[in-house]
């Protein structure tokens, strides 16, 4: 099975050699230079590991860091930064932030070749899909599809950006997820205003899902907060 690799680095001559090295050991790989364009591409087409060069990646955009918590919003992928600032408090501060490795520049291809080894052999080790029932359907995250219980009636199709936003509720069920931090997540720093876009995803995502949209139980709004998965459909509102 060919394992997919998404390699984020704003510097071209080792975003080339990556690229050429993981290739070779039969990698299929995606490249971003930036951290926005690297969130689109994993939601389009989740990786199986995501290596980030945290040097450079620099706003507007948004750093390596953000990049990292956006991506934990939403995705258990293995993640492995890269970075010359090797002191003991930035090693901290990214693996907080959600990544699964920390490799000091400059390193041999070989050793990293060794850790994304060893990062998808945790993964393989954790299990099968995680599948959360809402409603009368069944989402698995991993998979990426959802389908009537016991497999009646057809699959529901749901866009990269309505996937973006499921999953981080359906991963923290019960739990508020504030709209702020949806809005940063999915779009990227800037749009904290446009709460707009929210309400209009998390209306699809209702008429797709909900017995009744107008009146939903399982996917609920917090009026002034963000949204919460409600898995054992609460009280209409």
């Amino acid at each position: 099975m060919t394992r997919h690799v998404l390699v984020v680095d704003h510097e071209p001559q080792l975003l080339r050699a990556l690229d050429v090295s993981l290739t070779a050991q039969s990698y299929a790989v995606a490249t971003a230079p930036d951290a926005t364009s690297a969130l689109r591409l994993a939601a389009g087409k989740p990786p199986d590991a995501v290596i980030v060069d945290l040097d450079d990646l620099d706003p507007p955009d948004a750093d390596g860091t953000d990049l990292i918590t956006g991506l934990r919003a939403w995705s258990s992928t293995p993640v492995i930064a890269l970075s010359e600032h090797a002191a003991p408090a930035d090693v901290v501060e990214v693996l907080d932030a959600g990544a699964d490795d920390f490799v000091p520049k400059p390193f041999a291809m070989e050793e990293l070749l060794a850790r994304l080894r060893a990062v998808l052999r945790r993964t393989d080790r954790g299990g099968g899909p995680r599948t959360v029932s809402v409603g009368d359907y069944a989402v698995d995250l991993t998979a990426r599809t959802v389908v009537g219980a016991a497999g009646r009636g057809e699959p529901v199709h749901l866009s990269p950006t309505e996937w973006r936003l499921l999953t981080p509720l359906l991963r923290n069920p019960g739990r508020l997820v504030t709209g702020h931090q949806l809005l940063r997540d999915i779009w990227g720093p800037g749009h904290d205003e446009h709460s707009n876009y929210l309400r209009i995803y998390i209306s699809g995502l209702r008429h797709k899902l909900e017995p009744d949209p107008a009146h939903p139980r399982y996917l609920v709004t917090e009026p002034g907060m963000g949204y919460r998965f409600e898995p054992s459909g609460g009280t209409a509102r």
